[in-house]
């Protein structure tokens, strides 16, 4: 795929790799639809990627609400009439032990602790991959579904729910690849190890030395690492249905 003109959705692009990812495309000449919550930092995502002469637009949706879903990409449609990929970025952690155990007390994850993650991570990314595979096939656009993972994806202490989310997002990008193949779709996803963020400069020091003790390749992964990704993913026809780990040789 050559990426001059054509159009790709971003979830959770207001802030953070997102953004990132949102630039990094722009920059490549590719026309930008953005959803997220936040408004404001949508706005300014757009305003960015602007600078670099492409089309963008945003969208205010909560991937978890199927209606506002389907009322963004069918704005989309209407807006771009075409749609050539969709970044499932939208993502939130909310880590606890399954079961803790402290002064003779039992406690355990909630429900509700479980749920909100997996509503956002795996049942925002299922509403926004059918809502642009729809597109898609209603502009006969040829597209990539692309799922973000995580390294999490194998299992990680404190992370019952995240990585639940995490090996189900990666699952759906390979049963996607086989399905929907004979309509011209490609679909992948991409496992980041830990990326140096705004949340991981908040880390005490202490506790980044050992982490980075734990990356092979000795440092956090960039953003731009992942956008350099995604570009690989989008460019290159004969890729699909893989999970790309970019994780510096990280594994759980």
């Amino acid at each position: 795929m050559d990426l001059a003109n054509k159009v790709i959705a971003i979830t959770g692009a207001g802030q953070g790799l997102g953004k990132q990812m949102a630039l990094s495309l722009a920059e490549s000449g590719v026309h930008l639809a953005l959803i997220d919550l936040n408004s404001d930092q949508l706005a300014e995502t757009k305003a960015e990627c602007e600078s670099f002469g492409v089309t963008t637009r945003f969208y205010v949706a909560n991937v978890t609400e199927e209606q506002e879903v389907c009322a963004a990409f069918t704005q989309i449609e209407a807006d771009f009439k075409q749609l050539n990929g969709v970044i499932n970025n939208a993502g939130i952690m909310r880590d606890g032990m399954f079961i803790k155990v402290k002064d003779g007390q039992v406690n355990a994850m909630s429900l509700e602790q479980f749920q909100s993650v997996m509503d956002v991570n795996v049942t925002g990314t299922f509403l926004c991959g059918r809502e642009a595979s729809k597109v898609m096939l209603n502009t006969d656009s040829k597209g990539v579904l692309i799922n973000i993972s995580s390294v999490a994806r194998a299992g990680n202490i404190g992370q019952t729910n995240y990585s639940a989310s995490k090996a189900a997002v990666a699952t759906m990008a390979t049963v996607w690849a086989k399905e929907l193949g004979r309509f011209g779709i490609r679909s992948v996803a991409i496992a980041p190890g830990v990326i140096k963020t705004a949340m991981t400069d908040q880390i005490k020091p202490e506790a980044m030395e050992r982490l980075v003790k734990m990356i092979p390749v000795g440092r956090l992964g960039l953003a731009d690492e992942i956008s350099s990704t995604i570009k690989y993913v989008l460019t290159n026809e004969f890729v699909t249905g893989r999970v790309f780990e970019v994780d510096g040789g990280m594994r759980m």
